[in-house]
């Protein structure tokens, strides 16, 4: 019965989590902080990296 109930919680914070991440992608939130210099998929020549916050 414990194991069930722990499952339950984690299952629940889970989902939280997921929908939490969902809504701010959604309002144009980055989870990398919009810092672009360190980042990876940062291009100068094409810009990749929110290339909507650029200009």
């Amino acid at each position: 019965m414990a194991t069930l109930i722990v499952g339950l919680i984690v299952a629940a914070v889970l989902m939280l989590a997921a929908r939490q991440l969902y809504k701010d992608r959604k309002s144009g939130k980055f989870s990398c902080g919009g810092n672009c210099e360190g980042c990876p998929n940062s291009c100068v020549c094409c810009g990749s990296c929110h290339s909507d916050l650029k200009n």
